[in-house]
């Protein structure tokens, strides 16, 4: 990699420079970088060869770390919405019984499960640090404007609720406390079903039907994110599922303390209570070890197992932890690729030792130390390593606005991607660089000289 030869030794440093005059010697270390920047510009293609396996690696290492975190910030983003502070109970058909309706084995029978009032109240009085509990009712109606219609689900919930999902209004407004006391008609709707039922019309003000019942619109949800987790999951992003939402004392009213369900062909009914509860808990610290005093008091008062437990902190910990493995692993994938960029130094260095044989012979001759040998290697090896990292570096932050851009993916370069993975190369460029440089320092001058 040198752009020296027998008859030119004239860019060689005499024995005068290769001695200091006391400790380091900035110009005979300026002097050494010049003669090495000269060798790497001599051998372009080569060093373009070499520089590339570091460039990718670079791109590689802040990219990977890139789209990790960015999924990764989704994830916990997910969880952060459904609340730190909040637990989340739902209902649930028992196995047993979801197994035998599916098989149609047996007569027609009446099958309760799920949450009751009773469990909301045991939980809010019994246990301390509980500062809310929003219970939910959910109905599957069809729901009228004139001709137009949908079967959504009915929700029969508190003022609370938008705030304890972060779910945001789009227009309008929730309904109030005064209207939950007397049992109001008031509705709030979805996005996706006031587009339904007024395709052009502004829904605030106006009424829809659910069974025989008129209700006013107040208020209208955001649009359901891409983010969401689904109506069937815990939670969503920013925005509610396709519902409407009710007083939780109108649903009552309206459909009767408990939920009735026919199912296919007839096979059994279903009655349940209450179908999500959340608890919001005053200290946050104390949200899993209140979520496991909870699971404990439901177990003691439901003899099959109709509920789940939910708990977004415990979640959000699990994914920042998943986070944390995925972030290890794609940086030591993307190592790889810079361990492999560094043995492509080490081997054109090699290579670059023995064509320099000659070269190395005369500098001995003419009076150079092996210390200023082994800087003269190590220093090229750096610049096409240093080189390489920064060019990675510019190649590692576009990339990942080209994959936000074209495929709508969130990724996140944190400062310290670039700055590691430039420490490391710079690094792989002095341990890749260490062997080579004390091979050609380590060469018999007598011997070198002879070499063809």
């Amino acid at each position: 990699m040198s752009g020296f030869t027998v008859d030119s030794p004239q860019p060689m440093l005499s024995a005068s420079q290769a001695t200091p005059v006391s400790g380091f010697n900035l110009v005979r270390f300026k002097k050494i970088t010049q003669v090495g920047i000269k060798s790497i510009y001599s051998h372009g293609l080569r060093s373009l060869l070499t520089v590339l396996g570091i460039v990718i690696g670079v791109a590689a290492v802040i990219a990977m770390l890139a789209v990790s975190e960015g999924a990764s910030f989704e994830a916990q983003q997910q969880f952060r919405d459904l609340g730190a502070n909040n637990i989340l109970l739902k209902s649930v058909k028992p196995a047993q019984v979801e197994e035998s309706s599916q098989r149609g084995f047996g007569p027609p029978q009446a099958v309760i499960y799920g949450l009751t009032n009773a469990d909301v109240r045991t939980i809010r009085d019994s246990i301390p640090g509980v500062s809310n509990v929003i219970a939910s009712r959910i109905v599957k109606k069809n729901v009228w404007n004139l001709g137009l219609s949908t079967n959504t689900d009915v929700v029969g919930t508190s003022v609370d609720y938008p705030y304890s999902r972060n779910y945001n209004l789009r227009a309008g407004r929730f309904f109030s406390e005064s209207e939950v006391r007397d049992h109001a008609n008031v509705v709030v709707l979805s996005d996706e079903v006031a587009k339904l039922l007024f395709p052009i019309d502004n829904p605030l003000g106006q009424s829809i039907r659910i069974d025989g019942d008129y209700y006013n619109v107040v208020g209208i949800m955001e649009s359901e994110g891409f983010s969401n987790l689904g109506q069937n999951q815990a939670g969503s992003s920013n925005a509610a599922p396709s519902r409407v939402f009710i007083p939780f004392t109108s649903s009552r009213s309206r459909f009767g303390e408990t939920t009735t369900r026919q199912t296919a062909g007839g096979v059994e009914s279903e009655t349940v209570e209450l179908h999500e509860a959340i608890i919001q808990i005053d200290n946050q610290e104390a949200v899993i070890e209140v979520g496991a005093i909870i699971e404990q008091i439901l177990e003691r008062r439901h003899k099959d197992v109709d509920f789940a437990i939910e708990i977004p902190l415990a979640l959000l910990r699990q994914a920042e932890a998943s986070a944390l493995r995925d972030q290890i692993v794609a940086g030591a994938i993307a190592g790889i690729s810079l361990l492999v960029g560094g043995i492509g130094i080490m081997n054109i260095m090699l290579a670059s030792v023995t064509e320099r044989t000659r070269e190395i012979g005369i500098r001995r001759a003419l009076g150079a130390k092996k210390r200023d040998i082994i800087t003269q290697f190590l220093v090229e090896a750096v610049i096409l390593s240093g080189v390489g990292g920064l060019i990675g570096v510019v190649l590692g932050i576009i990339i990942p606005f080209v994959i936000s851009i074209g495929w709508g993916m969130t990724t996140i370069v944190t400062p310290i991607a670039p700055l590691l993975a430039f420490s490391i190369s710079a690094l792989i460029g002095v341990i890749f660089g260490i062997y080579p440089s004390m091979r050609a320092a380590d060469m018999d001058p007598v011997e070198a000289l002879r070499h063809e």
